[in-house]
């Protein structure tokens, strides 16, 4: 699946979807074979899952178990932490690029405080402080701004993506501070380290999805509604499963406007 992913790129991968997020689809749309729009290509995505699919259960399955086992669980929590600060910046970037300056003011001391007090990110002494985490990335920025998702991708390697978070992987990678290490060595190892991390994490969910009736649609659900919980910053809009909509969202009023929730119909449905 995912390996959400790259090397120095911010996109999480399909692993890291919200576990509450798995556990209403379980009884909910994925599960019953419902078919969304915006799936204009899906005997090619079908492809891709069964070839991530695979390429996860003969190799990152297995490295990840061993990791579990010699790795205690504060040290993954560490490695979490690391490299979730490492790609820090670019929340806090989209924060900015959405108008919302206050919250971009304070994700910024976060990551100043897991920096340096937390060194180099190992440990979260901002949430201590009272420094909340926040998700953003240049899908949800767009996604503000009036620009509709586009089709459902998934992508070799990567995972599950729109057209309209396409674009994160460029400047997520731009963005990261990773990318920018000399030594390739480093690089590869960092890269390969985050996702097995992030592979072990996820184990759970991975199973679950592996479980639904169609594991296709099930991940292509979560992974949608998803992204529209992030879009919302956690507060979207009630939406029936088998309500259709245009892909197009209404225009995005001022941020002034919406200090603390993204403006409604930025879902791009």
């Amino acid at each position: 699946m995912r390996s959400a992913p790259r090397r120095g790129v911010r996109r999480r991968p399909a692993w890291t979807l919200a576990p509450l997020l798995l556990l209403v689809l379980l009884g909910g749309c994925a599960s019953t074979g419902y078919r969304t729009s915006g799936d204009p290509i899906e005997p090619f995505n079908r492809k891709m899952f069964v070839f991530n699919d695979r390429l996860d259960h003969w190799i990152l399955q297995p490295v990840s178990r061993a990791y579990v086992k010699v790795a205690p669980e504060r040290v993954r929590a560490s490695v979490t932490n690391f490299f979730t600060n490492l790609e820090y910046p670019n929340t806090i970037l989209n924060q900015f690029l959405q108008g919302r300056f206050r919250r971009g003011f304070g994700d910024t001391a976060r990551f100043l405080a897991d920096t340096v007090v937390g060194v180099g990110g190992l440990f979260d002494p901002a949430t201590r402080f009272g420094l909340p985490r926040h998700d953003e990335d240049l899908g949800q920025t767009l996604a503000v701004w009036g620009v509709g998702r586009g089709p459902y991708l998934v992508l070799p390697f990567i995972g599950p993506d729109t057209l309209r978070d396409l674009p994160d992987l460029v400047t997520g990678a731009l963005i990261n501070p990773l990318s920018y290490v000399g030594d390739p060595a480093i690089t590869i190892s960092l890269g390969a380290a985050k996702l097995i991390n992030e592979r072990a994490n996820a184990a759970t969910q991975i199973e679950m999805v592996r479980q639904a009736l169609d594991p296709y649609i099930f991940m292509r659900e979560a992974y949608l509604q998803h992204r529209r919980f992030l879009i919302y910053n956690g507060h979207p809009p009630v939406k029936l499963y088998n309500e259709s909509g245009p892909d197009e969202p209404a225009p995005a009023p001022p941020p002034s406007q919406t200090p603390d929730r993204k403006p409604p119909g930025s879902d791009g449905h």
